[in-house]
């Protein structure tokens, strides 16, 4: 009785080891640049700010 016992208990200890692990997580992809649109928005953001001091100039006058 003992020995059909541990017989069963033996194969769920042996299916209960559990698979192989996971594989590794792909790497995370590369950041973005950010240096091919600054200088444009740079220059965008100068001539916008020049637009609006000289409305509001305007409109004091």
């Amino acid at each position: 009785m003992l020995a059909s016992i541990l017989f069963f208990l033996i194969g769920f200890m042996s299916m209960a080891q559990g698979a192989t692990p996971p594989p590794p997580m792909p790497p995370p992809p590369p950041g973005l640049p950010i240096d091919g649109g600054v200088v444009a928005l740079f220059l965008v953001a100068i001539i916008f700010g020049a637009f609006k001091i000289l409305q509001i100039n305007k409109q004091e006058a």
